[in-house]
């Protein structure tokens, strides 16, 4: 176990909303630091699991946790701490939110832990966030870290943006010898960068699986990120923020690992499964699926052009189909880089 950090200025109390192996893991995190935290999850077996094994054995199998950590179906009981890590998926953030907010206590610090961009509506996560519970504080944690590496008190760095007086308050509370996180004001820049990441993700797996080698897949994740940065500024994220963690960080390792469940799907896509067979029951979450056309969407509204992030949408909405996927791209007229 890393060594526990200590620190004057932290939350001691800590609530984790989301049970999966991300929420887990940042319960570990929050726990090493030396904060009592509170776990809830959905499902009954996860809550049975930590309490009567100390382990998530659903979702985390072969972790286990300290008895600091305490598990509750209670999503009250969760919310009556000092500050939240919501890691509920993307596309459910608004309806967990609507059941958090009458005992969230005002001022209460929520830092989102998941990644997307809402279907429908086309708004990043804070601004749902915002809009569902306007008298907390709201904050954000990304960055490139994958719940097991975590969990294995692996070295990992994170970005956490909020109002700065909360993300460095958060900082303190999960900082310990092998959990960085950095922290900053731009919440837009760290809400856009883990979410449209998971879409070239996606982009990239598909170019993988199709074969088409290592220097098209580089070309794509620059273009990509080219892509990122041109929305991130309509938006009004900062550069040097895409540029780091929450950006360039996570699309680099997103879009380069098999562990990654969005190159992963991209890759099953690219060797010719289909949508049908990996949207089966029990296939692990790809966000980056829901994201795609939400992205997409958003963009147009600000009127921003991505056509990396639109072929990737045509391709899972099967509307391109793969072989056509990459001519398109290719055939873009030459312009300056």
């Amino acid at each position: 176990m890393p060594k526990t950090a200590i620190k004057t200025d932290r939350y001691t109390k800590i609530g984790v909303v989301g049970a999966g192996a991300w929420g887990t893991a940042l319960a570990l995190a929050a726990a090493w630091a030396g904060a009592r935290v509170s776990l809830w999850a959905r499902e009954s077996e996860v809550v049975d699991s930590v309490r009567r094994h100390r382990q998530n054995a659903t979702f985390l199998p072969g972790v286990q946790l300290p008895q600091s950590i305490r598990a509750t179906g209670d999503l009250v009981e969760a919310a009556q701490n000092e500050a939240l890590l919501l890691a509920a998926p993307a596309q459910h953030l608004r309806t967990v939110l609507r059941h958090l907010r009458p005992a969230v206590s005002p001022g209460t610090p929520i830092a989102l832990c998941a990644k997307g961009i809402e279907l429908g509506s086309g708004k990043l996560l804070t601004e749902v966030l915002a809009e569902e519970v306007p008298a907390c504080a709201t904050a954000i944690l990304s960055g490139p870290s994958f719940a097991r590496d975590v969990a294995a008190g692996l070295p990992t760095a994170v970005t956490i943006a909020g109002p700065m007086a909360v993300a460095q308050k958060l900082q303190a509370s999960l900082s310990h010898a092998a959990f960085r996180p950095y922290a900053s004001d731009d919440v837009v820049g760290v809400a856009l960068g883990g979410a449209a990441k998971n879409v070239y993700a996606i982009g990239c797996g598909i170019v993988s699986g199709m074969g088409l080698g290592e220097s098209a897949r580089a070309a794509l994740l620059a273009r990509s990120f080219a892509e990122l940065i041109r929305l991130g500024e309509a938006l009004g994220a900062r550069r040097d923020t895409l540029m780091g963690l929450s950006g360039l960080g996570d699309l680099v390792l997103t879009a380069t690992s098999p562990t990654s469940r969005n190159f992963s799907f991209g890759l099953s896509l690219g060797k010719g499964h289909t949508r049908a067979e990996l949207d089966r029951k029990g296939h692990p979450l790809a966000e980056g699926v829901a994201t795609a056309p939400a992205l997409v969407a958003r963009a147009k509204k600000e009127r921003i052009e991505l056509p990396i992030a639109e072929a990737v949408a045509d391709v899972l909405s099967g509307a391109l189909a793969l072989d056509a996927a990459i001519p398109r791209l290719m055939s873009r007229p030459l312009t300056k880089e």
